[in-house]
C-alpha cells in the first residue's frame, strides 16, 4: 500500500532578505507630502501628435512622430535619425482637443505601441548595454523576497501528488472556499462563499476575459470608461472589444479622486476599469469615492477593480459595497507574493455573474492551472488567519483541510509561523525601502509623489516636461532606467517611475548617481547665473 504525502511535513524555509541599517536610518527621514498634485489629462505636447499627424487615427504614425520629436530634442544623443527627420518633415494639419484625444481608439494603441517600443526595442534591445540599474519593472525582486517557503513546498506537494490534471473552469472548490473566506474577512462580513470565486490565470488575463465576456457582442450605447493612469495592456484589452473613453484622475496626498469618473457615468454605461491603488503613484482610491462610484453607476454597469496594487499601505476598513452584484474584484499574486510569472490569480463577482462565466472559461480557455490549487489554498486560509489576527492555529484551523492532506495540528502550526513571520518580514523591508528612496529622492529639481500603497514611487525631474525623454537623458547620463509615465497613461509632463522593491545595492547606486547629475545641473546653473 502507498502512504501519500503528508502537506506540512517538509518545511521549506526562506526568510526574506533583510535590509541594511543604513536602509531604516534613511527610512526615518522621509520628508511630507508637500501636497504635489499628480494630473494625467493630456498636455499640448500630446496634442500636437495629433494634430500633425496624416492620419491622426493611425497608431503607428503617431508612435513614430513621438519617437522622431524625441530623437530630434536628442540630437547629437539620438540613435535614430530616420524618424527625428520625420518629425522635422511634419507639419500641423489640424487643430485636436482633448475630449478627441481622450475618445480616440487611436490614444489607447499608441500608448500600447510605446508601450511594446520600451520594452522591446529600447530597454531589453538596443539600449539595453546601457542600462546598469534597472528600476523601472514593476515587481518586486522575487530571488529577494519571493514566495514564503510554505508556498514553495505546496508546490512541491502538488507536484509529488501529480495534481495537474482537469478541473472545474473556476477552480477547484476548496481553493475557491478558501479565496472566499479570505475576501470576506478584507470586507469584514461574510460576504462571499465558493460560488462568488473563478479563480484565472493571473489579472491581465482574468480582464482580458473580462473585457471579452461583458463587451464582445457589443454595447451599442456608452463607451466604456477606463481610469487612468493604468496599464496598458488592460485598456488595450477593453478597447479592443468596446468604445473606450479614457478618465483621467488627479491624485494628491495618496488619494485618487473619482469625481471625473463618477461624473463620466451614463445609465448605459457597459464598463468602468479601475486600479484601486494607482500605478504609477501608489495613490488610493477612498472607500467613500468609491461607495458613490457604485451607487451613482447603473445596476447593468459593471464596475471592474483591479486590486492588485493594493498592498503595502495602511490597512482601511473596505466598503462593503465593493460584494455589490455589477462589482468584479480582481486580484492575483503578481505583486503582493512576488510571483509574476507564476500567471495565478482570482475574481471575486456576484454567483449568477461567476455560473455564467463558467461557461466562457469553459469554451475560452479550459481552466486555471489544476497544478497551484494548494498553493492558492493555503495561501488564502494562512492570509484570512492574519487579517483576523490568528496567532497559533488550533484543531479549528487544522480542520479546514481535507483529510486527504494529512495535515497534523503541530505541523500546521510551524507552518502558519513560518508563513507569518515571512509575510511580515518581507512588508517591513518593503516598506523601509519605499520610505529610504523616497527620502532619498529629496534633491534638487526633483518632485516625488509619497506612495500610500504598493512598490513604486512616481517623481519629475524639473528640467523635463516628457517622460520618455526623461528615461532617455537619465539612462544615458546615469545608466539608471527608470519606466515613463506615458506608459501608465500619464498623458502629460515627465513623470516617472521607478521600483522601490530592489535590493538596497542597487537603489543606494541609482540615488548616489542621480543626487550627482542632480548636482551637476545646480551647479551648472549657477555657473550661468554668474556671467551676464
Amino acid at each position: 500500500m502507498t502512504t501519500q504525502p503528508v502537506l506540512f511535513s517538509s518545511l521549506v524555509t526562506s526568510a526574506p532578505l533583510a535590509v541594511p541599517e543604513e536602509v531604516a536610518r534613511r527610512a526615518s527621514a522621509v520628508p511630507p507630502s508637500a501636497g504635489r498634485l499628480l494630473d494625467p489629462s493630456p498636455d499640448d505636447r500630446l496634442a500636437e501628435l495629433f494634430r500633425r499627424a496624416a492620419d491622426p487615427a493611425d497608431p503607428m504614425e503617431l508612435r513614430d512622430l513621438y519617437l522622431g520629436r524625441m530623437e530630434a530634442e536628442l540630437g547629437r544623443h539620438g540613435t535614430r535619425p530616420e524618424l527625428a527627420e520625420l518629425w522635422r518633415r511634419s507639419a500641423v494639419r489640424r487643430p485636436f482637443g482633448t475630449e478627441e484625444i481622450l475618445t480616440s481608439r487611436a490614444t489607447v494603441r499608441f500608448v500600447k505601441e510605446m508601450f511594446n517600443y520600451y520594452f522591446r526595442d529600447d530597454l531589453y534591445g538596443d539600449l539595453r548595454s546601457s542600462a546598469d540599474v534597472i528600476l523601472s519593472g514593476g515587481s518586486v525582486d522575487e530571488e529577494a523576497w519571493g514566495l514564503p517557503g510554505v508556498l514553495k513546498e505546496c508546490v512541491s506537494y502538488a507536484l509529488t501528488r501529480d495534481w495537474y490534471g482537469y478541473s472545474d473552469s473556476r477552480g477547484r472548490e476548496a481553493s475557491r472556499e478558501a479565496v472566499a473566506g479570505y475576501e470576506s474577512a478584507r470586507l469584514g462580513f461574510a460576504a462571499y462563499g465558493a460560488e462568488n470565486i473563478a479563480l484565472t490565470m493571473g489579472a491581465t488575463f482574468a480582464i482580458s476575459s473580462l473585457a471579452d465576456f461583458l463587451l464582445l457582442g457589443g454595447t451599442g450605447g456608452a463607451p466604456a470608461l477606463c481610469a487612468i493612469p493604468n496599464y496598458p495592456p488592460l485598456v488595450e484589452s477593453v478597447a479592443r472589444r468596446a468604445d473606450v473613453r479614457l478618465v483621467p484622475l488627479p491624485a494628491r496626498d495618496g488619494t485618487t479622486s473619482l469625481r471625473p469618473l463618477i461624473d463620466q457615468l451614463r445609465p448605459d454605461t457597459p464598463l468602468v476599469l479601475l486600479q484601486t491603488a494607482a500605478n504609477p503613484t501608489g495613490a488610493l482610491v477612498s472607500e467613500e469615492g468609491l461607495d458613490e462610484l457604485i451607487q451613482a453607476a447603473s445596476p447593468n454597469t459593471a464596475i471592474v477593480l483591479d486590486e492588485c496594487h493594493e498592498w503595502l499601505g495602511r490597512p482601511v476598513a473596505l466598503s462593503k459595497l465593493r460584494a455589490a452584484p455589477n462589482v468584479i474584484r480582481v486580484n492575483s499574486l503578481s505583486k503582493n507574493w512576488s510571483a509574476p510569472g507564476l500567471k495565478v490569480g482570482w475574481i471575486i463577482a456576484d454567483r449568477t455573474f461567476v455560473d455564467e462565466y463558467y461557461e466562457y472559461a469553459s469554451t475560452t480557455f479550459g481552466g486555471p492551472p489544476s497544478f497551484f490549487y494548494t498553493l492558492v489554498e493555503v495561501l488564502a486560509r494562512m492570509e484570512r488567519w492574519v487579517v483576523t489576527g490568528v496567532e497559533e492555529p488550533g484543531p479549528e484551523q487544522c480542520g479546514e483541510f481535507e483529510p486527504g492532506y494529512g495535515v497534523q495540528p503541530r505541523a500546521l502550526a510551524a507552518a502558519y509561523r513560518a508563513y507569518r513571520s515571512d509575510r511580515l518580514l518581507r512588508q517591513d523591508a518593503l516598506l523601509a525601502l519605499r520610505d529610504a528612496v523616497t527620502g532619498g529622492l529629496d534633491l534638487p529639481g526633483v518632485s516625488v509623489m509619497p506612495a500610500a500603497y504598493s512598490i513604486n514611487l512616481a517623481l519629475t525631474f524639473d528640467d523635463h516636461a516628457d517622460s520618455y525623454l526623461c528615461f532617455r537623458d537619465l539612462l544615458r547620463e546615469t545608466g539608471v532606467s527608470v519606466f515613463p509615465g506615458l506608459l501608465t497613461f500619464g498623458l502629460s509632463g515627465g513623470t516617472v517611475r521607478i521600483t522601490t522593491a530592489r535590493r538596497w545595492e542597487e537603489l543606494s547606486t541609482a540615488l548616489e548617481r542621480l543626487a550627482d547629475r542632480q548636482e551637476r545641473l545646480r551647479s551648472t546653473a549657477r555657473s550661468t547665473a554668474s556671467y551676464p
